[in-house]
């Protein structure tokens, strides 16, 4: 599955970002958006068994689970015979692949298949077809007072089938009514926040309060999601799934160092970028990650000095002429410029074409020190590119 996303950890400090010339349209004025775009809440409690976990959500999402899943499963038997192997593994021998994930997924998946009414083999696939692909738009952010932010787009869904009639991706389609905020608790309090597709054990985007906040981004590689995917089926099995690992971080990590170096280290089973944001003025850094190595941390004040921006190509080269969403972030955010960073600011550039496409799922907004979320469903009107 194509996830395009554009990360851009923004952590305002003093500087400012070298852009090329881009050609665009920075918004204004788009927050906040309509109140029926702000996604519902649930909680996760953690101090039940993992199989009861998700019992409450999983019921009331599974015929959307099961929508999505078929929706994905027709696109992996027209990709092709690695594709159609796939979804034949998956649906023929889920109850013995489920063992070999680590816990608490295994049981929590489990415990997912049965409240969805779905097969087991279906809510794996669900678990690690983000794996495909993530293109993505986030942002780390510290204003004039010193307060940080993290913002982002997740994009979704890209060449996986056009809806002629209403000019969209299909798949992006049927994510959009999967998309909620979490709330992780032991003993009734928070542990931390997130934004999942429900029924998504892993974590894409997250705020430990007070601590630190996260997202993901794809890393275009020959360590591709794809790849992981075929290696975990044919038994290699001792790197770890990137969603899986950035909920171990959010749940046991106390620290941004900490947070950093966990995500610094850890062998995995695909490259990618993972953005990091701090709760100390200048914390904020992009780390380039092959499976088995990290290649670089790019910190804030390495690179614009006030926000360190990602979306999915190394920082050290140029995107594709056909994908600068990066630069178009850029120049948003220099006009915005560090007196007009918050919600606000950033939710706007966020929502400027082309960082905003057709394949953008949501926009989530998160400030560490108060420990808040807010995420909201995005649509990008016509016209509108397919990036």
């Amino acid at each position: 599955m194509k996830v395009l996303c554009v990360v851009a950890v923004l952590v305002v400090f003093v500087g400012s970002a070298v852009t090329q010339n881009v050609t665009v349209n920075c918004e204004s004025g788009k927050y906040p958006p309509d109140p029926k775009t702000k996604v519902d809440t649930y909680v996760i409690n953690l101090d039940l068994l993992p199989s009861q976990r998700w019992t409450e959500l999983a019921k009331a999402k599974g015929p959307q689970m099961k929508y999505l899943v078929d929706g994905f499963k027709d696109f992996l038997i027209d990709f092709g015979s690695i594709g159609r192997d796939i979804v034949n593994i998956l649906e023929s021998k889920g109850g013995d692949l489920d063992v070999t994930l680590p816990d608490p997924f295994a049981e929590e998946i489990k415990g997912i298949a049965l409240a969805a009414n779905m097969n087991l083999g279906e809510i794996i696939l669900y678990n690690l077809f983000y794996e495909f692909s993530a293109l993505c738009t986030s942002i780390v952010t510290e204003d004039p007072s010193g307060t940080l932010y993290h913002a982002r787009n997740l994009d979704f869904g890209i060449f996986f089938g056009w809806d002629t009639q209403n000019k969209s991706w299909v798949v992006t389609e049927r994510l959009r009514p999967l998309i909620i905020n979490l709330d992780w608790q032991k003993g009734g309090k928070t542990v931390f926040k997130s934004v999942n597709f429900a029924g998504y054990t892993g974590v894409l985007t997250a705020v430990k309060p007070k601590l630190f906040t996260l997202s993901i981004n794809e890393r275009a590689s020959s360590e591709s999601g794809i790849v992981g995917i075929l290696k975990w089926i044919l038994g290699y099995r001792n790197e770890t799934w990137l969603g899986f690992l950035t909920r171990r971080v959010m749940e046991n990590a106390t620290s941004y160092g900490q947070a950093k170096v966990m995500l610094e280290d850890t062998v995995m089973l695909a490259s990618a970028y993972f953005i990091l944001g701090g709760n100390q003025s200048g914390e904020g850094c992009v780390i380039t990650r092959a499976s088995n190595k990290n290649l670089d941390t790019w910190t804030m004040r390495n690179a614009s000095g006030w926000y360190v921006l990602e979306t999915n190509y190394d920082h050290w080269k140029t995107p594709l002429v056909v994908d600068d969403r990066r630069d178009a972030a850029h120049k948003c955010m220099d006009k915005t410029g560090q007196a007009g960073i918050g919600f606000s600011g950033l939710f706007n550039v966020l929502s400027t074409q082309p960082v905003l496409n057709k394949g953008t799922t949501y926009t989530a907004l998160m400030q560490v020190s108060s420990g808040s979320l807010e995420t909201y469903i995005q649509n990008c009107p016509d016209p509108c590119a397919p990036w």
